[in-house]
């Protein structure tokens, strides 16, 4: 029926109704797409133009990776002869610069001990107890080459180890190996028979001694000590030896890293006599002049793309073509405010270079940098020490008992000095015992049968295992080293990354158990100790002092103590720098501590605000996809008002056509009305 109608509409008044409606509505729908389409328009423009932003900002980052890393301003070049007798490892940034002699004297080489031999290295040795391994320099009998002394090595600590019965040479071996403790165990095989072969660290105080434990049962092919040597010493523990620009060193390993700072060399072989090897280490400039160089050529670049996008380009014909972003007011301040720091002066820099303007970059009308090469290479040949603080930045304090570190939210801390007081320093837990009984005017010998000097200590929350003194102790300092020795090479504190320092007061004859840890987690106490202990001064009943975390403000705020690191308070100005105090700190009164990203942070963390995954683009985007999104439903209620209009207009229109139509019909009805009225003359 509708299309019945529809047909039929304009048979009266000859007019397309349909295609009049039609073109009525276009022309009221129009001006309104027209209007969308020009906002989507823009829109689109301006999300592309922030995706084009974002990757300009991206490339220019990339530019600042080089001038952010310290290592690149204390760049290192080393030039060594060619020789079989020292390989060159590695040079650090930062290496001692200089010309330097080497002469190879002798070279390290490590203790090894061999165990008697068996016929199956499967087989189980029926041997048990507890095996102590420790280290230090022995002394020998000139005359027959007998080991006669032992001085312990307090930089290593002891190994024990529980040998069972049904342990072979084998599952010995591999005990040994798992413990980590630098001793490397190998079984080989001598003729037709095997042998445990031990091999210490290198150098004459990393020796080893090696005594059982009380009840050991068969162990003594095992030990080698001054009573006893079951194992044989198959070769001595000696230091390496040189002489550096004639200066005669020694040295534990053949690995060298600490008599050139920052040079890192191996020994391969004794030189011949008066053989020396000459090798020259320098600073390293080019690589800083290139970053510098690439910078400035990376900001141009960035300059370049950022105006057409906030400004006007040409196309082809030379007509000036508007940028996505033109007359956008964000995307001109995040563009404006790089371009100010890259022209300013660098926060909390200090030294004499904190601006480009010092190394002769120059920020020309246009924005872009240009270099002025003769100020360029004077900074650079006269005052490169400084490059690295403009660039880089650097940390500082003037209190010889703190230092200032980058926490993980560095990227919050505000560029700057800050006044700092230490109300607290940090201290550690530490336990005291009694006096000591024994006076050392006789030896005290720990392993005679019966004897039995064990304990249990609790260091910062973990138990140890059980811990028998098994040595020969000649005076105090050798009791100290070794229950030092042993505490720290217990399993159960090495697996928890816990130890302690054991300390010995002539004054009072005591000692002193005192935690690595700082802070209210440090603490020290004993879980169990053997009646023997009390003649050191040992027993459960001593009680312990519970370490203390450093207090302190940070520009006139409180800060947070965890240990010896105190933390800004949250969002305070200095909040992501971490300060890390030693003893004696708070004693030096109120200091400063000075932080500075450098040009080259400052720009980075600027960008990270800018194009970072939660930045001010980030955020744009979004509010213009929004927008996006808003102008479809603008679509859909345009095409809802403009269905409304087409009706109403075809209603008008049905309306018009039905009144032409019954005056059509009425007319119809007029035609001859004369002719049928009444008393019409009609004409001849």
């Amino acid at each position: 029926m509708a299309d019945n109608i529809i047909t039929t509409l304009g048979a009266g008044s000859g007019i397309d109704i349909k295609t009049l409606v039609s073109q009525l509505t276009a022309v009221e729908r129009a001006p309104k797409e027209a209007r969308l389409n020009t906002r989507q328009e823009q829109i689109q423009a301006q999300i592309s133009g922030y995706g084009q932003l974002r990757s300009a900002f991206d490339t220019f980052k990339g530019s600042l990776t080089a001038l952010r890393n310290s290592d690149l301003f204390n760049a290192r070049s080393v030039t060594v002869p060619n020789s079989d007798i020292i390989t060159a490892n590695k040079v650090e940034p930062g290496a001692q610069t200089g010309a330097y002699n080497l002469e190879v004297l002798e070279v390290a080489s490590a203790q090894s001990l061999a165990m008697a031999p068996t016929a199956d290295r499967h087989a189980a040795l029926n041997k048990s107890g507890d095996l102590t391994i420790r280290f230090g320099e022995w002394t020998y009998d000139s005359g027959t080459g007998v080991p006669t002394g032992f001085a312990l090595n307090t930089e290593r600590n002891a190994l024990t180890l529980n040998i069972e019965a049904g342990d072979s040479l084998t599952t010995i071996a591999d005990k040994i190996n798992a413990a980590n403790a630098g001793v490397q165990a190998a079984v080989v095989k001598v003729d037709t028979q095997y042998q445990l072969m031990l091999t210490a660290p290198s150098g004459k105080a990393n020796a080893m001694e090696i005594t059982a434990g009380p009840g050991a049962v068969g162990l003594n092919d095992f030990l080698f000590n001054a009573t006893t040597q079951g194992a044989t010493e198959t070769r001595k523990g000696q230091d390496a030896q040189l002489r550096v620009n004639g200066l005669t060193l020694t040295r534990q390993s053949n690995e060298i890293n600490d008599v050139i700072a920052g040079f890192s060399f191996t020994l391969n072989k004794k030189g011949a006599p008066g053989e020396t090897l000459t090798f020259a280490i320098s600073a390293d400039k080019s690589g800083v002049e290139q970053a510098v160089r690439d910078f400035v050529s990376a900001y141009n670049s960035f300059q370049k793309t950022t105006q057409g996008l906030i400004g006007f380009t040409r196309d082809k014909d030379d007509n000036p073509v508007r940028g996505g972003l033109f007359g956008d007011s964000t995307a001109r301040t995040m563009i404006n405010r790089l371009r100010e720091q890259i022209g300013g002066l660098v926060p909390g820099a200090q030294g004499g270079f904190n601006a480009l303007t010092n190394i002769g970059i120059r920020t020309e009308r246009d924005g872009s940098l240009t270099i002025n090469e003769t100020d360029f290479k004077n900074a650079f040949n006269h005052h490169f020490n400084l490059l690295e603080g403009l660039f880089t930045g650097q940390m500082s304090s003037t209190n010889s008992a703190v230092s200032v570190k980058a926490g993980t939210f560095v990227s919050n801390a505000v560029a700057g000095s800050y006044e700092v007081e230490i109300t607290q320093d940090p201290t550690r837990g530490r336990i005291t015992g009694n006096a000591l009984t024994h006076d050392f005017s006789s030896p005290l010998n720990a392993s005679v049968p019966g004897a039995d000097y064990s304990f249990v200590i609790n260091v910062d929350g973990t138990n140890s295992g059980l811990i028998q003194l098994t040595g020969t102790y000649q005076n105090a300092e050798e009791l100290r080293a070794d229950l030092q020795a042993r505490i720290n090479g217990d399993a159960n504190l090495k697996a928890a990354g816990v130890a302690l320092d054991v300390e010995y007061d002539t004054n009072t004859n005591q000692f002193s158990f005192v935690s690595r840890e700082y802070g209210s987690v440090s603490r020290v106490s004993f879980g169990s100790a053997s009646t023997q202990m009390s003649e050191l001064g040992i027993d459960t009943a001593l009680t312990g002092i519970q370490g203390l975390d450093v207090k302190g403000t940070i520009g006139g705020v409180e800060g947070f103590g965890v240990g010896n690191v105190l933390l800004p308070a949250v969002g305070s100005p200095a909040y992501g720098l971490n300060l890390t105090v030693g003893a004696g700190a708070a004693a030096q009164g109120k200091f400063q501590i000075n932080f500075s990203r450098g040009l080259a942070g400052e720009l980075a963390n600027l960008i990270d605000n800018f194009a970072g995954t939660t930045g001010t683009i980030k955020a744009r985007e979004s509010s213009l996809q929004k927008q996006l999104d808003g102008l479809k439903e603008e679509r859909t209620l345009l095409d809802r008002r403009m269905e409304k209009f087409q009706t109403r207009l075809m209603a008008q229109f049905i309306a018009m056509e039905n009144i032409v139509n019954s005056l059509k019909d009425t007319g119809k009805q007029l035609d001859g009305i004369n002719d049928r009225l009444p008393f019409t003359a009609s004409s001849r």
